[in-house]
């Protein structure tokens, strides 16, 4: 078969798996999970045909995939990919270009910078910002924290570069009781040490404490949430960034799903975030972009260049090239599928979809309450945390939806007891969706 037979072969199977997400089941049933081992091969010596390969990944792994493509994945606030954004990331793929630099891709380089313009418009944020397209929020939020530990200790007359950390100023770094792991995780892996990190304990909605805050400083990077993982709720900005900047710390924000709200009527909660020196922001959660597409957003362009540089004698380019604002060197173009997606919706789409599921995140916990089930969040945007009569028949309820297949969500824990959380955020969820999801938990907190 040859490589136009074989992509077109590729494009077939995808549209009827894409046709079919409505109809399977979100997670796939014990037959399906059984039959995974059928990949348990060894590895051969002279290869298989693509055909073959094609169809042992479309015939075994279709069955076997989770529906988050689809209209009732709850979970993790995934959102199902726009066929623009997928689309122009099959192109990509057919391109193969290794996006660093504009040398490297004239296209990439060009589309990635009106990819990063059009974020700071949509978002609100500094318009003389940087944008960088990463794998991740992680990797996002490590790219933004390297930048901001190594402006601190500058500003100390400390040369990171030359010396690093060994006899270096502390940099402290405060964080909320509830910061998602993966902003632990990225002040880990630089080396700040989880047991010297300072908490600052939240309230009853999962914000920072104002009056609780810890004492800040010139060498002080603070981590803020818009978007609390389970609540949706976010840390107070306009009293706490004033004085922040003041004491001359680093703000630094995680607003993985959160800072979409920006782009919608729902944006009041995230006044004053604008003031913040840093942000991350996922495109493969709530703008609904093909997965492994993030951003790491600096108020100070220079910063993150200086921070991410990876000029070498043979590869130099603009302090804006993609490779000097992330962690990757070699990289695909991420920003392609961002500007796609912003350029299918426009402003007025993304606004539209972001409301849409924050009504319907609303209108699900009305029904839930009706039924019975405490509502444990006060449902800001589009997170519902939900609890069950007793932790027993939470964690039952949950576990019976899942074995159902007809939608997927997941299990959490608030206030130290079993929850579960409904994160409405893919664009092919209908009001119908939404009501059956509805009616199902009616059902099995009746039985």
């Amino acid at each position: 078969m040859d490589d136009a037979l074989l992509m077109a072969d590729a494009d077939a199977r995808a549209a009827h798996y894409l046709d079919s997400v409505a109809t399977r089941r979100v997670f796939p049933d014990q037959q399906a999970l059984a039959a995974l081992r059928e990949f348990e091969e060894e590895l051969p010596v002279s290869g298989y045909a693509g055909k073959s390969t094609l169809a042992l990944l479309d015939t075994v792994g279709s069955a076997a995939a989770v529906v988050s493509n689809g209209p009732r994945y709850f979970g993790f606030v995934v959102g199902a990919a726009l066929p623009a954004g997928a689309a122009a990331e099959r192109l990509m793929l057919a391109w193969d270009q290794c996006a660093s630099s504009f040398n490297n891709s004239p296209v990439a380089a060009t589309v990635e910078k009106v990819a990063a313009r059009w974020i700071l418009e949509i978002l609100d944020l500094p318009r003389e910002g940087a944008v960088g397209f990463g794998t991740s929020a992680t990797a996002c939020a490590i790219a933004c924290l390297s930048a901001a530990r190594r402006t601190l200790l500058a500003r100390c007359g400390w040369d990171f570069d030359r010396d690093g950390l060994s006899g270096a100023p502390e940099i402290k770094a405060v964080v909320s009781d509830l910061a998602h792991i993966t902003v632990i995780k990225a002040l880990r892996i630089l080396g700040f040490g989880t047991a010297r990190l300072l908490i600052a304990p939240t309230d009853d909605h999962g914000r920072i404490d104002p009056a609780q805050m810890p004492p800040l400083d010139d060498r002080t990077i603070l981590c803020l949430q818009a978007g609390e993982v389970n609540t949706g709720e976010f840390d107070p900005f306009t009293a706490l960034i004033p004085r922040v900047r003041a004491a001359g710390a680093w703000v630094h924000v995680d607003g993985a799903f959160g800072l979409w709200a920006r782009a919608s009527s729902q944006r009041p909660p995230t006044e004053g975030v604008e003031d913040a020196d840093s942000w991350t922001v996922d495109g493969h959660k709530w703008l609904n972009t093909p997965y492994d597409g993030a951003m790491a957003i600096c108020r100070d362009g220079d910063a993150l260049a200086q921070a991410m540089n990876s000029d070498a004698a043979y590869a130099t380019a603009s302090k804006d090239a993609q490779k000097n604002l992330t962690l990757e060197f070699s990289r695909r173009a991420r920003g392609i599928p961002i500007w796609a997606a912003l350029r299918s919706l426009g402003r007025e789409g993304v606004g539209e979809m972001v409301d849409r599921h924050c009504r319907q995140a609303r209108e699900l916990a009305e029904r839930l309450r009706g039924a019975g089930y405490e509502i444990l969040n006060r449902v800001v945007i589009n997170q519902v945390l939900v609890r069950a009569d007793s932790d027993e028949q939470t964690i039952a309820i949950r576990e019976a939806a899942q074995a159902l297949g007809e939608a997927w969500f997941g299990p959490t824990v608030w206030q130290g007891r079993p929850a579960f959380r409904l994160s409405v955020s893919s664009w092919r969820t209908r009001d119908e969706d939404i009501e059956a999801l509805a009616a199902m938990l009616c059902r099995l907190k009746k039985a």
